[in-house]
C-alpha cells in the first residue's frame, strides 16, 4: 500500500513540477522583482548582506499581493522546512539567494525533495506543518504538492501580468 501511495504522490508532484518548469523556463530574473499595482505588495528587499522578506502583519487587511520573488522565497521556506522535518534534520536557516539564483535554488530543492520522498516513512507521525502531531508524513507530502500547485498558479498568473 505504501508503494502505491508513494507512486501516486510522486506522480502528483512531478505533474505539478512540470507546470512550474513551464513558467521557470520563461522567467527573466528581473520578472521576479516586478511589483503589480496594489496598495500592499510583499516582495524581497536587498540589505547589505542578503535579501529580506516582507511579512504581512496579523491586522493587515487586505493582506496584499506577493511578488514572484516573495513567492519563490516562500516555496523555499516551507519546502526546506518539510524536508528537514521529514528527514529529522535540524531546521535550516532559509535565505533567498536573489533573482539570479532563485530558479536554480528551487530546482535544487526539487531534487532534494525527490530524494527525501524515496525513503520517507509515509506512515510516521509528523509535526510539520501540523504542530499537534496528528498527521503523517504522507499528509505532509500531499500538503507539499498542494502548496506547490497553489504557488505555481500564483507565479503563473503574475508572469502573465509582468509589464514588458
Amino acid at each position: 500500500m505504501a508503494d502505491s501511495r508513494r507512486d501516486l504522490l510522486r506522480w502528483q508532484f512531478k505533474m505539478t513540477w512540470s507546470l512550474f518548469e513551464y513558467h521557470l523556463d520563461l522567467l527573466d530574473p528581473a520578472d521576479l522583482l516586478w511589483e503589480p499595482r496594489s496598495p500592499h505588495v510583499f516582495t524581497m528587499r536587498p540589505n547589505a548582506t542578503n535579501w529580506e522578506r516582507d511579512w504581512p502583519t496579523p491586522e493587515q487587511e487586505p493582506v496584499g499581493v506577493a511578488t514572484m520573488a516573495w513567492l519563490t522565497w516562500h516555496i523555499g521556506w516551507w519546502w526546506a522546512g518539510a524536508i528537514d522535518h521529514v528527514t529529522a534534520n535540524q531546521p535550516r536557516e532559509v535565505a533567498w539567494p536573489g533573482p539570479d539564483h532563485a530558479i536554480g535554488w528551487l530546482r535544487g530543492l526539487r531534487d532534494e525533495w525527490l530524494g527525501t520522498l524515496e525513503t520517507a516513512d509515509l506512515d510516521a507521525k509528523t509535526t510539520f506543518p501540523w504542530p499537534d502531531g496528528s498527521m503523517t508524513v504522507a499528509h505532509t507530502v500531499a500538503w507539499v504538492n498542494a502548496e506547490l500547485m497553489k504557488n505555481v498558479a500564483e507565479i503563473g498568473q503574475l508572469r502573465r501580468l509582468v509589464d514588458r
